[in-house]
C-alpha cells in the first residue's frame, strides 16, 4: 500500500514546483523594481495587486473547494465540473461588464482618476483567473500534474520574461505610470496562457446546467467565498488602507504611498513562507478530501501537522537569522527601514498555515459557516487595529495587527474544531517546535555579533542554530527501529 504521507510529499512538490520556482522568479524582480522605482512608485503597484487579491478569492465562488467535495460525493463527476465551471464563467463576465461600464468611476474613487486604464487590466486579469481556476482545479483532480505544472510554469515565465523587458526597455523614470500599466498588461497576458493551455476542457465542454446542484454546491461554497474574502482583509487590506488613512494622518500622498511601498517590499521578505504555503495548498486540499473515508485519516492528519509545523518554523528561522543577506534582494537601502517588520510578518504566516491546516476540519465535516465565523471576526480585528494604529504607527500598526488576527484565527479554529470535529493534535509539539524557533531567534538577536552588517561569523553562527533546529526535529520525528521479540 502507498504511504499517503509519501504521496501528500511528492504531490506537494510535483504541483507546487511551478509554484516555487516563479514566486522565487519573482524574487528577482523584487530587487529589480525597488533599484528602479522609488518607493511611491512601488507603492502604487502594491495597493493596485492589494486589490485584485480581493477579487481572486471573490470571483471563484469557491467553487474549487466545492468541487473536490463533490467528485467525491458524485457518480457523474463530468456534471460536478461543468456546474461548478458555469457557475463561474457567469459570474465572472458579469463581473468583467460591470467594471467595463463604470471604469472611469472606479478609478476616480481610487485616486487613478487619470488612469482608467488601469481598472480594465485588472479586470481583465481576474476574470481569466477566475474562468481558468475550475479547468486548472480538474487537471489537480485527475492527477494530471505534468500538464498542471507546465502550464503554470509557463504563465509564470511569460510574466517574469515580460517584466524583464518592461523595467529594462521601457521603463522611463519621468513617466512611471506606463510601466506599471505596461505591468499590469504583461499579468493579463500571462493570466491567458492558462485558457491556451486548458482549451481541451473548453472544447469538451457540454452546455447543460443541474441548477440544483449548483445550488446544493453553492450552498457548501458560498461560506468559503466569505471566509476567503475576509481572509484577504487580513491579508491585503492594509495596504489598500494605508494611503487614505495615512494621508487623512497629515502625510503628503507621495509620503504615504512611500510607506506602502516600503512595507509592501519587506512583505516580500516575509511572503518565503506564503511561497511554501502555496505549493503545499495545491496538493494538500485533494489530499485531505481522498483521505476522508481513511480509518485512519486523523493519525494521518496529526503526523502532517507535526511535520508542517517543523517545515513552516524552519523556514522562519532561515529567513530571520540571514536577514542580512535576504535584505539584499531589496536593493534600494531607502526600503531597509522596514526590515524589522519581517520577523513580526513571519510568526504570522506560521501562524496562518497552522490555521490553513486546521482548516479541513470545517470543510470535511462540510461546516464551512465557522471558516466564515473566524475570517469575519479577524476581519473586524483587522480594520479596527489599521483604522485606530497606522495613522500613529505606520506600517508598523499593520505588520502587528497581521500577527495579532492570525494568531487568534489559528487558537478559534483549534477550539472549534475540537468541539465539531476532534482531531487530537500533538499541542506539545507545536509548543516545542515553535517555542524553539523563536527561542533560537531571540538569542541569535541578543548575542548580535555585528550589529548592522554581514559577518562570516554571525553566519555560521546563525546557520548553527537552525542546524540545532533541524537536529531536533529529526530527533524526534525520525522513525524508531522496529522491536524484534528475542526468544
Amino acid at each position: 500500500m502507498n504511504n499517503p504521507l509519501k504521496s501528500l510529499v511528492g504531490q506537494t512538490a510535483i504541483y507546487g514546483l511551478p509554484t516555487i520556482v516563479g514566486r522565487l522568479l519573482n524574487y528577482f524582480l523584487v530587487p529589480l523594481y525597488t533599484k528602479k522605482m522609488a518607493p511611491s512608485e512601488y507603492g502604487v503597484l502594491s495597493e493596485l495587486y492589494g486589490l485584485v487579491a480581493f477579487f481572486i478569492v471573490l470571483l471563484p465562488l469557491g467553487m474549487e473547494t466545492a468541487f473536490f467535495r463533490y467528485i467525491n460525493q458524485k457518480d457523474n463527476k463530468d456534471e460536478v465540473f461543468r456546474n461548478s465551471f458555469l457557475t463561474v464563467l457567469g459570474f465572472s463576465l458579469l463581473f468583467f461588464i460591470i467594471v467595463l461600464l463604470f471604469n472611469q468611476s472606479i478609478a476616480s474613487a481610487l485616486g487613478y482618476a487619470q488612469h482608467s486604464e488601469f481598472i480594465i487590466a485588472l479586470a481583465l486579469v481576474v476574470t481569466i483567473d477566475a474562468i481558468t481556476a475550475l479547468p486548472m482545479a480538474k487537471l489537480r483532480a485527475e492527477n494530471k500534474a505534468r500538464r498542471f505544472s507546465t502550464i503554470h510554469f509557463l504563465a509564470i515565465v511569460v510574466n517574469i520574461g515580460l517584466n524583464f523587458i518592461i523595467i529594462f526597455a521601457l521603463y522611463d523614470k519621468a513617466n512611471a505610470m506606463n510601466a506599471i500599466f505596461y505591468i499590469l498588461i504583461a499579468n493579463v497576458l500571462a493570466s491567458a496562457v492558462k485558457i491556451v493551455g486548458t482549451y481541451k476542457e473548453f472544447i469538451a465542454l457540454k452546455w447543460t446546467y443541474n441548477k440544483e446542484l449548483a445550488i446544493e454546491m453553492l450552498k457548501y461554497s458560498f461560506p468559503l467565498v466569505i471566509a476567503g474574502f475576509a481572509g484577504m482583509i487580513n491579508e491585503t487590506l492594509d495596504r489598500v488602507m494605508m494611503k487614505p488613512l495615512l494621508t487623512g494622518a497629515g502625510y503628503l500622498k507621495k509620503e504615504a504611498l512611500t510607506q506602502v511601498g516600503i512595507y509592501s517590499a519587506c512583505y516580500k521578505l516575509a511572503m518565503i513562507v506564503t511561497i511554501f504555503l502555496q505549493a503545499y495548498r495545491y496538493a494538500a486540499e485533494p489530499f485531505f478530501f481522498s483521505q476522508a473515508k481513511n480509518k485512519d485519516r486523523n493519525k494521518i492528519y496529526i503526523k502532517v501537522m507535526n511535520y508542517f509545523i517543523a517545515a513552516v518554523c524552519l523556514v522562519f528561522l532561515g529567513v530571520t537569522l540571514n536577514i542580512d543577506i535576504f535584505k539584499h534582494f531589496i536593493r534600494n537601502e531607502a526600503y531597509w527601514t522596514g526590515l524589522g517588520v519581517v520577523p513580526i510578518l513571519l510568526i504570522a504566516n506560521v501562524f496562518l498555515g497552522i490555521y490553513i491546516n486546521q482548516s479541513i476540519w470545517y470543510k470535511l465535516s462540510g461546516q464551512t459557516r465557522f471558516g466564515a465565523f473566524i475570517a469575519i471576526g479577524g476581519a473586524i480585528v483587522t480594520i479596527a487595529i489599521n483604522l485606530i494604529f497606522i495613522p500613529i504607527y505606520g506600517f508598523w500598526a499593520a505588520a502587528w495587527a497581521t500577527l495579532i488576527v492570525y494568531g487568534g484565527q489559528m487558537i478559534a479554529s483549534y477550539l472549534l474544531g475540537q468541539k465539531y470535529y476532534p482531531i487530537k493534535y500533538n499541542l506539545r509539539k507545536f509548543v516545542l517546535y515553535f517555542g524553539a524557533a523563536l527561542l533560537l531567534f531571540l538569542l541569535a538577536y541578543f548575542i548580535d555579533l555585528d550589529p548592522n552588517e554581514f559577518s562570516w561569523r554571525k553566519f555560521f553562527f546563525h546557520n548553527g542554530l537552525i542546524l540545532l533546529f533541524v537536529g531536533l526535529v529529526w530527533f524526534i520525528e525520525k522513525p524508531q527501529p522496529a522491536k524484534t521479540n528475542v526468544q
